[in-house]
């Protein structure tokens, strides 16, 4: 795959987690302060989860015996 675009997704799936950790344990949402409760903040919330999903080949990527 592309270097570029795994270092891109995982970088914003930490960003996704560290804000789902500011939830919890501060019920404070950074997305939300910083874009507001508007599409642009839904559209954050979608390419993270997608970001996500394309993670799931990762572990592909660990069984495949190159080590």
């Amino acid at each position: 795959m592309n270097k570029a675009l795994d270092i891109i997704a995982l970088t914003l799936t930490i960003v996704g987690a560290v804000n789902w950790g500011l939830i919890g344990f501060f019920q404070f949402n950074l997305v939300e302060a910083v874009f507001g409760l508007g599409w642009l903040a839904r559209i954050v919330y979608a390419v993270v989860g997608l970001c996500g999903l394309y993670l799931l080949t990762f572990y592909g990527k660990t069984g495949d015996g190159s080590r």
